[in-house]
């Protein structure tokens, strides 16, 4: 971490003048957080927690992007449930007390950045100390009751939709942990977007947006949906278990980004290397076909079938290849 002054040396009411700047004017004045009053939509509230040495490092992740990343998988939970945007988040810090102030500047710097491109405010929360960096956020966000997104409602004959590639987020871990893969493997442009991807993932709130621009009429509102943050395979078990039909899914169309070979290696990325913080989706056939050409990106990779069951290759019916996505206690 940065040398300079530390948590210790500045204190709490010092650290929060400090951080005030990324949020609104007197937002921290007060005991709690207002948020407007909203008519005929719900609340949406999610909380994630990243712990150093666990979720981020100062091997891959520069301060700045432990902020962003730890706000996107946030987001990423809100647009997964249907949400547009993000109304608000608080940050709990702990950290010991000779944790750098410059890096603890940049981390909220960073939350801050990707609140600008999203929407959202820094509405506030809590610091203490602890024996290593945590942060928690908790992310609101608000949405038609109408029209949300839900695991469970997908259907036996629904298409699995995804909104983008994955792998790309694994791919940027491992070459900065260089790990598996050699730099020298990959033309410049992959490994500057592998990298980009890692440290700074998009919530897909476009993708909500071309969902309700895409909704053939006539169709009811109904797509069962979560984000890839643990991995696709991980997102496929989900929305089986939650809908109870056994996700198919097409080897000849798994979404690998452009320029990948379809090789083991390749395709282990794609399944299973995780915060990709993409959406995957249960849609209406017809709705699929709108929407993947509303959303650049956005590609068919399988269906739901008639039965319960884990994750299969469509062809065969073969269980995917044994491996798992991440893991939270191991």
């Amino acid at each position: 971490m940065p040398e300079g002054l530390t948590l210790a040396e500045l204190g709490e009411l010092g650290l929060l003048q400090r951080l005030s700047v990324h949020a609104p004017p007197g937002q921290w004045s007060d005991d709690a957080a207002l948020l407007p009053n909203s008519e005929h939509q719900q609340w949406v509230v999610s909380t994630d927690a990243l712990v150093q040495g666990v979720h981020f490092s100062e091997a891959t992740t520069p301060a700045w992007s432990t902020g962003w990343r730890a706000v996107a998988a946030n987001l990423s939970d809100l647009s997964a449930m249907g949400c547009h945007s993000c109304a608000g988040i608080t940050v709990a810090l702990a950290a010991p007390g000779s944790t750098s102030v410059l890096w603890v500047e940049e981390v909220y710097g960073g939350m801050n950045e990707l609140l600008q491109h999203h929407g959202g405010t820094l509405l506030g929360g809590d610091c203490t100390r602890a024996d290593q960096v945590m942060l928690s956020i908790t992310a609101i966000g608000l949405v038609d009751p109408d029209c949300l997104v839900r695991r469970s409602d997908g259907q036996a004959g629904d298409v699995l939709v995804v909104s983008g590639p994955h792998g790309l987020s694994g791919l940027g871990l491992q070459l900065l942990l260089s790990n598996k893969f050699k730099a020298e493997d990959f033309s410049e442009t992959m490994i500057q977007q592998a990298i980009t991807a890692h440290q700074r993932p998009q919530p897909r709130f476009d993708a909500i947006a071309a969902l309700h621009a895409s909704k053939p009429q006539g169709l009811p509102w109904r797509i069962g949906g979560t984000d890839s943050s643990d991995g696709l395979r991980r997102s496929l078990e989900l929305l089986g278990e939650a809908s109870g039909y056994r996700p198919e899914l097409d080897p000849a169309a798994l979404p690998l980004p452009a320029g990948w070979q379809n090789n083991n290696l390749m395709q282990s990325l794609c399944l299973d290397g995780g915060e990709d913080f993409e959406l995957v989706l249960t849609l209406d056939p017809a709705w699929a076909e709108t929407f993947i050409q509303a959303l650049p990106g956005a590609k068919i990779i399988g269906r739901l079938g008639e039965s319960s069951g884990p994750p299969c290759w469509a062809d065969s019916k073969n269980p995917l290849p044994e491996s798992r996505g991440f893991e939270h206690f191991n």
